[in-house]
């Protein structure tokens, strides 16, 4: 059995776009599509006027949410076995809930009353750096989101880290027909004396060409179970960071891994991921690495 794709909703713009991204998604990959509202109206609509039998305003407003949302699918992507959920609970929790029993959960990047110049929702933050699932926040610009470039980029690490990511972004890749590019930066340390400029040309390509056999290494596997797919290997000079930010604008999704380490309860995202989640010009996914 296909575990759903799971996609946040809660009425704002960004989430329409994430809606409407996961249902695109979800036909892509075959993929029934499960929407969650969580809100923890009980708390605080006693003051509030209610609605029908007694139920309160802000409960009708998410089952309206959720019903819109469900149609707004089935109207563009009627293939999509579609269905929807209210909870009255706190959003982080309950989507960190459906991790486990998810092929993945999306949000948009900011959600309904938060602060239209924050960069990234407080929801999204939460659940990207703890979920023990994939999460991709869309986000970035309209072509982008809209998949018009034709590219899928991921962060080619050390082998064992980036693991995740790679297999993601080929499945990715394949389910599109396009093409995978692998991103790996490389540095020149900042105090290193050079005395003649051949000498540092030199030093600069040891470093290039051992940053694309980690590429090749990285991707072994990936080629090994993808054969046709097409990939490109990126050595790139520069802060990793960087390097995948740049990267993200010509890119229809950037996939990072992120390490989960077992029993840590707090947020798990290294500079790499959260510099992405706040500052990509495409959607982000973010694969967890459990250590």
């Amino acid at each position: 059995m296909e575990l759903p794709l799971v996609v946040g909703v809660d009425g704002s713009d960004c989430s329409l776009l994430a809606l409407d991204w996961a249902a695109a998604e979800a036909q892509r990959h075959g993929l029934p599509l499960r929407l969650v509202h969580a809100s923890l109206w009980e708390r605080y609509e006693r003051a509030r006027p209610s609605f029908g039998a007694g139920r309160p305003a802000e409960e009708v407003m998410a089952q309206h949410i959720v019903a819109s949302g469900a149609e707004r699918v089935r109207a563009r992507n009627p293939e999509v076995k579609v269905s929807g959920e209210v909870l009255p609970a706190d959003p982080v929790a309950v989507l960190l809930a459906a991790a486990p029993t998810a092929s993945a959960l999306v949000t948009g990047a900011r959600g309904r009353g938060e602060i239209a110049g924050l960069l990234l929702g407080s929801v999204s933050l939460a659940v990207a750096a703890r979920a023990v699932c994939p999460v991709v926040v869309v986000r970035g610009g309209e072509r982008n989101i809209a998949g018009s470039l034709g590219r899928i980029v991921a962060g080619a690490g050390e082998p064992a880290g980036s693991a995740g990511a790679l297999r993601f972004a080929a499945r990715e890749a394949e389910a599109r027909g396009c093409a995978l590019t692998a991103v790996r930066a490389w540095r020149t340390p900042a105090q290193q004396p050079v005395d003649h400029m051949l000498i540092a040309d030199d030093a600069a390509r040891s470093r290039e060409e051992r940053a694309l056999a980690g590429l090749d290494e990285a991707l072994r596997e990936t080629e090994r179970e993808h054969p046709g797919l097409e990939i490109e290997r990126r050595p790139a000079e520069g802060p990793a960071h960087r390097v995948l930010l740049e990267a993200s604008a010509e890119a229809d999704l950037i996939v990072v891994g992120a390490v989960r380490r077992q029993g840590h309860l707090g947020l798990q995202l290294g500079r790499i991921a959260h510099t992405l989640l706040h500052h990509a010009r495409c959607p982000v996914a973010v694969v967890p690495h459990p250590v």
